[in-house]
């Protein structure tokens, strides 16, 4: 049999399972441990697996981990960022998302994982380059799609695409992400959130919007 064939072909659904269970309890082991702090017995124990079922799957501690950081940020990129390009009301789309981008970032779970990818990227310099662009470089590509669109479309007047949808994010963000990462205060109300959002839509409109 070709071996390249073997190991290009889709996993079984017990498989995938297996895989995801792993994911979950190494999910547990490094949020509480840290990379350094975690072990694969550590892991295989939280899983549920043996040893060798982990080794299985994952060669070493540096690839689950960089397999964990790639499922948190992709999801998450394909959940916030999944816009519709014949939606016409830019003012509402950008408010849906950014309020459900805000929402996310803020979570307690969300800036744990950073904080543990930050600690672990110096010496792995390429965690820090799977996470950012499983996540980050994955939303701007994807709210930029959609900005491309209106620009097409006569509703958004912009010069770079990419750049507006970087500066949608970070007027969003207000530096809300700085101030968690730091442990400087709590996440955003539900107030909080929509005032942020409502000034950043309004802000990107004024600099981006279409001539009057």
């Amino acid at each position: 049999m070709d071996q390249g064939a073997v190991l290009e072909r889709e996993p079984s659904p017990i498989e995938g399972d297996k895989r995801r269970q792993i994911l979950d309890g190494a999910r547990t082991v490094f949020l509480s441990a840290g990379f350094d702090g975690a072990s694969m017995g550590e892991i295989a124990r939280a899983a549920g697996v043996s040893k060798g079922t982990l080794y299985v799957y994952f060669d070493s501690k540096e690839d689950l981990f960089e397999a964990l950081i790639i499922q948190e940020k992709r999801g998450l990129a394909e959940a916030l960022f999944t816009l519709d390009a014949e939606d016409l009301d830019v003012p509402a789309v950008l408010t849906q998302l950014g309020t459900r981008f805000l929402t996310e970032m803020g979570r307690p779970e969300h800036v744990a994982v950073v904080r543990m990818v930050i600690g672990a990227c110096e010496k792995f310099p390429r965690f820090g380059q799977a996470f950012y662009e499983a996540g980050p470089a994955s939303g701007v590509a994807r709210l930029s799609a959609y900005l491309d669109a209106q620009v097409q479309g006569g509703r958004l007047r912009i010069a770079d695409i990419e750049l507006a949808a970087r500066h949608f994010l970070h007027l969003c963000q207000a530096g809300q992400m700085t101030r968690l990462l730091f442990a400087a205060g709590d996440g955003a109300s539900d107030a909080e959130i929509r005032y942020l959002v409502g000034n950043a839509v309004r802000v990107f409109l004024a600099g981006y919007g279409p001539e009057s």
